[in-house]
């Protein structure tokens, strides 16, 4: 089975399942706090190319546009709405979308924003730029936040050197039980 086909048929599923609470987090998003239900991000994608990525707002509307971690106080900037959407990782729900669109893929290394330079070049310089960017990857579940820059470009590297539909399952496994857990996430 192809990655591609693999990629639509998890989010043909996923649609599914997730339809009723993505529309009553639409409604949650958009009655809890000011400004559009969406948050779209640049970002980028295989071989450089940018792209608008979409999440849940979780954040409120005068948040710096930075990553996250970059932020002194992220805490200050979360919605009431937007901190449970993060903790369960329900604001990438959205990027479903992007993977209809062939921006992304269900799994791979996570699209770095355009800012992140070193992250963007150190994947380009081992080649994980060439792989479509996923909603979940290996670095997501060695760590996610917990992880520093080389760390996580070394665990994408890893992903870029071993990838195949049987480490894919088991990273979408391996990423339910994270969120359920809620391991890894620090804001």
């Amino acid at each position: 089975m192809s990655k591609f086909f693999f990629d639509y048929i998890v989010t043909l599923f996923a649609a599914v399942i997730f339809a009723l609470p993505f529309l009553v987090i639409i409604v949650a998003v958009k009655i809890s706090s000011e400004g559009p239900v969406f948050y779209w991000s640049k970002r980028v994608g295989k071989a450089g190319k940018t792209f608008m990525m979409p999440k849940f707002r979780s954040m409120r509307i005068d948040t710096p546009e930075v990553a996250t971690d970059l932020l002194q106080s992220p805490d200050q900037y979360l919605t009431f709405v937007g901190s449970f959407l993060r903790r369960t990782s329900l604001d990438e729900l959205p990027q479903l979308i992007s993977v209809l669109k062939g921006e992304m893929s269900i799994v791979g290394p996570r699209p770095a924003l355009y800012s992140q330079v070193d992250l963007i070049s150190g994947r380009r310089a081992i080649g994980v730029d060439l792989l479509l960017p996923g909603i979940t990857g290996w670095a997501q579940i060695n760590g996610r936040d917990e992880i520093g820059l080389s760390e996580k470009i070394e665990l994408d590297y890893e992903y870029l050197q071993n990838q195949n539909l049987w480490l894919d399952i088991r990273i979408i496994y391996l990423t339910v039980l994270s969120v359920m857990s809620s391991r890894g996430i620090s804001h």
